[in-house]
C-alpha cells in the first residue's frame, strides 16, 4: 500500500483486532477479577473466560464470533456490558456489540491523499437533519449541490453511537461507533468514498471531554478511566494521566483519519479536558496523527474558548506543528453583536456601536489576547498577530450559536437581507477558513433548536434543564408556562430539519446564487494567494462606527484590502486610505457598482462591502 492510501489501523489496544488465529478481544479493567466474552445471542449467549494482562488488561482470541456476529463483556459474573470501542451494535447502546471485519469495504478512491489547508471551505452539517431521510446516504445524494456551491470540506457534527435516536452527538458515549440509525461504519465509509470522488474532504467533530450519560458503563466497570476529584460541566473529568485511557482516545482519532480515511477532525471543547499529564493530550494526539498520515493532507481543527494559541503555532516551514486551526469565537461575536445589538451574556464583552473588535479579529486572530473580560472576570488569550490567518476558522453561524438559543433561531432571522450579505462576503473572501452551517448558503430561516431522545428520570432532567435555563426571561415564558421547545419531543427535532424546498423559491435561489458566486470568487482569486501566506500579516483601521478597513499581505507578494460599513449611513475614508497603496489594485468584490465608485471618491455607502486585490502574481485553484 502506497503511502497516502487509506491505512486500516489493527493494531490498537482497545477494540477487537483481527490477528492469525481469529480475533483478539480486549478491555482495560484493572481492578475486576474476573471478565468474560459473551457472544452469539443476547438472550442466550455463551461465555468464554477472558485472560488477564499486564496492565489491567483482559484478553481473549477466538474464532468463535462471525463478522457481523453479537459480542460483550460480562463483569464478574453478573453484568454485560458492550465493547467501549466498538465499531458497530446490534441495536443500541445497551445491547451487544457487532463484530465488523475492518478489511471488507472496497476503497473507488483508496489513493486519495486530502486537499491542502488553504482550501477548506467547511459546510457543517447534522446528519439527522440535514436531509428527510436523516442519513449517510441520504448525503450522498446532496455532495454534487455542495460541490457546485463552492463547499470543499462537510464537517459532520459527532456521530458516535448515543442513547435515543435523535441527538446533536455530543453525548455519544460508544466513541468509535458511528450511529446505527445514520447507516453504521460502512454507510460512513460509503459517504466518505463519495465525497473524495467528487474532490470534497470529510471531517468528523470528536469529543474527547466527556461520555454522555445514557450507555456509559465505563465507571462501573473501570471506575480509573475518570477523576471524579476533578469536574467539568459534564460530571468527572477523564483521567489522562492513565496511559490506556490516552491511547483509548488517541487511537480512535487514528481510527477515524486511517480505517474510514477522514481527513480531519474538529475537536470539542479542548478547554474542558482536564489533564495532569507532563505532554498534554492534545499534543500527543496532534503530534501522532500527524505522524501515522505523512503522505496525506489531514487537518485537525480545536474549539477552546480560552483563545490561547501554543496549539496553533507554526513551525519554521509555517506549517502547523499540532493543530492546523482553531475555530474563533470572537469572530461570530463581533458580527452578531454589530448586526442585531444583542449584548446580554457572552456577548457582553462584544462593542454593538463600533467595528474595532472585528477589525481587530479579522487582522490578527483573535479579539481577546490578554486583555480582561468582564463577563468572564479574568483575562482571556494569548497574542495572535503573529499566525497566519489559515490558523483560524470563522463563522456567522454553526451549530451552537444557533442551537443554544431558547428558539433555535438564526442570524438570518435576526438581521436585515442587506447586513448578511455583507457578513457574507466578509466570512467568505477574508483569508481566515470559512464554515458555513447547514442551509446557511440559501438563507434557511428553519431553525435549528437543541434535541436529544432521552426517557424516563434522565429524559425529564434534560427538558426541566432547558426550561430551568431560560426560565429568568419572561420572553420565554407564557402565562406562568415556559415556551421554549422541549428538546425530547420529537417535533422540536423535526422543526429543525432542513427545507429543501425553500431553495426554489426566487428570494433563497438567489441567496444561494450569491454565496456560490463569492465562493467562485474565493476559490480563483483567494485560495492561490494562501499558499503561502506570511505570518503576522494584516493590520486594521476603524473609527468610533460600524465601518473599517482591513488589509492582509498574502501569497506571492500580493495584498488584499477590504473595505466595510454596517451603519446605514456613508462612511468618509481618512485621505491616508485613500490616496495610498490601500486603493492600488482592482475589484475582485463589490455589494453594488455604485459601492465602487463612491469608494473611489472617499465614502462608503451604508451596508456595502468592496474588496481590492493587488497581487505581483496569479495561480489558479482546481475546482
Amino acid at each position: 500500500m502506497t503511502e497516502g492510501t487509506a491505512r486500516v489501523h489493527l493494531d490498537s489496544d482497545w477494540g477487537p483486532n483481527v490477528v492469525e488465529d481469529g480475533v483478539r478481544f480486549r478491555v482495560w479493567a484493572p481492578a475486576k477479577e474476573s471478565i468474560e466474552l459473551a457472544y452469539g445471542s443476547q438472550d442466550a449467549p455463551s461465555f468464554l473466560p477472558m485472560h488477564q494482562v499486564a496492565g489491567g488488561w483482559w484478553e481473549v482470541v477466538t474464532r468463535d464470533v462471525p463478522f457481523g456476529g453479537g459480542y460483550a463483556f460480562r463483569i464478574d459474573g453478573d453484568a454485560v456490558v458492550a465493547d467501549p470501542a466498538a465499531r458497530a451494535q446490534m441495536v443500541d447502546v445497551h445491547s451487544f456489540s457487532k463484530l465488523v471485519d475492518p478489511r471488507a469495504y472496497e476503497w473507488k478512491r483508496p489513493d486519495w491523499r486530502g486537499r491542502p489547508l488553504e482550501e477548506c471551505v467547511f459546510y457543517e452539517l447534522h446528519t439527522g437533519t440535514f436531509t428527510p431521510e436523516g442519513t449517510f446516504e441520504a448525503i450522498i445524494h446532496r455532495l454534487d449541490y455542495l460541490k457546485d456551491t463552492g463547499i470543499t470540506a462537510i464537517e459532520l457534527l459527532p456521530i458516535a453511537e448515543f442513547g435515543g435516536q435523535r441527538g446533536w452527538g455530543y453525548d455519544g458515549t460508544l466513541l468509535y461507533c458511528p450511529h446505527g440509525g445514520y447507516g453504521g461504519v460502512e454507510g460512513l465509509k460509503r459517504l466518505v468514498d463519495a465525497a473524495h470522488e467528487r474532490g470534497l474532504m470529510v471531517f468528523l467533530d470528536c469529543v474527547y471531554n466527556h461520555f454522555g450519560p445514557d450507555g456509559n458503563y465505563l465507571n462501573a466497570y473501570a471506575p480509573e478511566f475518570f477523576h471524579p476529584e476533578i469536574m467539568t460541566p459534564w460530571g468527572p473529568a477523564i483521567a489522562y494521566d492513565e496511559r490506556p485511557v490516552r491511547e483509548f482516545m488517541i487511537d480512535n482519532a487514528l481510527y477515524w483519519i486511517g480505517e474510514c480515511m477522514i481527513d480531519g477532525l474538529r475537536l470539542d471543547a479542548i478547554d474542558s479536558i482536564k489533564d495532569r499529564s507532563e505532554v498534554d493530550i492534545i499534543a500527543e494526539l496532534a503530534a501522532r496523527v500527524r505522524q501515522a498520515f505523512p503522505g496525506r493532507h489531514v487537518h485537525l481543527t480545536s474549539e477552546d474558548a480560552r483563545n490561547i494559541t501554543w496549539h496553533i503555532e507554526r513551525g519554521t516551514d509555517g506549517r502547523p506543528k499540532l493543530i492546523s486551526a482553531e475555530w474563533n469565537d470572537d469572530f461570530h461575536h463581533c458580527c452578531h453583536v454589530l448586526t442585531t445589538g444583542e449584548n446580554e451574556g457572552y456577548y457582553a464583552d462584544y462593542q454593538p456601536g463600533n467595528a474595532r473588535q472585528l477589525a481587530r479579529c479579522l487582522a490578527e486572530g483573535f479579539v481577546y489576547q490578554g486583555q480582561y473580560s468582564g463577563e468572564r472576570e479574568t483575562h482571556v488569550g494569548h497574542p495572535s498577530a503573529h499566525l497566519p490567518p489559515t490558523a483560524f476558522v470563522n463563522f456567522i453561524q454553526n451549530h451552537d450559536q444557533i442551537g443554544n438559543r431558547a428558539f433555535g433561531d438564526r442570524l438570518t432571522t435576526l438581521t436585515t437581507h442587506a447586513q448578511m450579505r455583507c457578513l457574507q462576503a466578509i466570512l467568505l473572501l477574508s483569508p481566515q477558513l470559512p464554515l458555513l452551517f447547514q442551509g446557511e448558503e440559501y438563507g434557511e430561516t428553519q431553525p435549528f433548536c437543541f434535541f436529544t431522545d432521552f426517557h424516563g428520570e434522565l429524559g425529564k432532567a434534560v427538558s426541566d434543564g432547558r426550561k430551568a435555563e431560560f426560565k429568568a426571561f419572561a420572553a420565554y415564558e407564557k402565562e406562568g408556562h415556559s415556551v421554549v421547545p422541549d428538546p425530547n419531543d420529537r417535533s422540536t427535532f423535526e422543526d429543525s430539519k432542513l427545507r429543501w424546498e425553500r431553495l426554489r423559491e426566487p428570494d433563497h435561489a438567489a441567496h444561494h446564487a450569491a454565496v456560490r458566486e463569492l465562493l467562485r470568487i474565493r476559490r480563483e482569486e483567494v485560495m492561490p494567494l494562501l499558499r503561502d501566506v506570511p505570518a503576522g500579516g494584516g493590520s486594521y483601521y476603524a473609527t468610533d462606527s460600524r465601518a473599517f478597513e482591513v488589509c492582509w499581505s498574502l501569497g506571492q507578494g500580493a495584498a488584499m484590502h477590504l473595505f466595510a460599513n454596517l451603519d446605514d449611513e456613508p462612511w468618509g475614508l481618512p485621505g491616508t486610505i485613500t490616496s495610498g497603496e490601500r486603493m492600488e489594485g482592482r475589484t475582485i468584490f463589490t455589494t453594488s457598482p455604485e459601492a465602487e465608485d463612491s469608494l473611489r471618491q472617499g465614502v462608503l455607502p451604508g451596508t456595502s462591502v468592496v474588496v481590492r486585490l493587488a497581487e505581483r502574481l496569479r495561480i489558479g485553484v482546481a475546482s
